[in-house]
């Protein structure tokens, strides 16, 4: 399979997960520059973390009229898979690739530290064959509160969108691990149509044995096996 990172200026996880892609999954990976209009033939997108255009106006609303973003929006409506980590996720529902929005903090401070997640969507190629566990997976951001019209949250969980929750260390999704006050406890979500993922927290941050942590690896592993099978 073949991926392709987009950078953007201000992106500082593209290389993260180019190199979780490739030297720890083994993937054919290539970068693609916000100004592009090709996306070289890639099966899988993937829209990195980091600062996009410094976060000015609103994490992600300038990125959103990049150059590259109408090529991913019509990679996306022809079925092809998209994946938005933090900075990408925001990018994402700004395209409206994505429902909802991401707001600032509940405390309105930064977070970075490692939380712990577990899945939740039983029809995802993400999610639906991944063991029933807390992962403990990097967060780093300042505007992650999940947040959606009480319609359209509704509309998510009874399309079974939901991806991920924050969670305890036991897997328990209480108010007190939700670190960023996001509705729902929600940590990520996917489109109706199952072929675009957002997520806030960081799992090519968690790849490497060298890290001492490997959960998001063994996420990336189980999406990668479900796209390709």
């Amino acid at each position: 399979m073949k991926f392709g990172v987009i950078i953007f200026p201000g992106s500082n996880c593209d290389q993260d997960i180019v190199y979780a892609l490739r030297e720890g999954l083994g993937q054919e990976v290539v970068t693609l520059w916000h100004k592009d209009t090709d996306l070289q033939g890639v099966d899988f997108v993937v829209v990195p973390g980091g600062f996009s255009y410094g976060d000015y106006l609103r994490s992600g609303a300038i990125a959103r009229f990049s150059p590259i973003m109408n090529e991913v929006i019509r990679h996306a409506d022809k079925g092809g898979y998209v994946l938005g980590i933090c900075n990408g996720f925001q990018i994402l529902t700004e395209s409206h690739l994505l429902p909802g929005a991401l707001l600032r903090n509940r405390e309105q401070k930064f977070i970075c530290k490692n939380a712990h997640i577990v899945p939740q969507s039983t029809s995802s190629v993400f999610t639906n064959n991944l063991e029933q566990r807390s992962y403990k997976i990097p967060v780093a951001h300042a505007e992650g509160r999940f947040f959606a019209s009480e319609a359209s949250l509704e509309e998510i969980k009874s399309n079974d969108q939901v991806l991920f929750r924050y969670a305890d260390e036991q897997g328990n999704v209480t108010e007190a691990a939700n670190i960023n006050g996001s509705l729902d406890n929600i940590a990520g979500i996917m489109n109706k149509q199952g072929n675009v993922f957002g997520m806030m927290p960081h799992p090519e941050r968690a790849c490497d044995s060298a890290l001492g942590n490997l959960d998001g690896k063994l996420l990336l592993e189980n999406l990668l096996q479900k796209v390709h099978a």
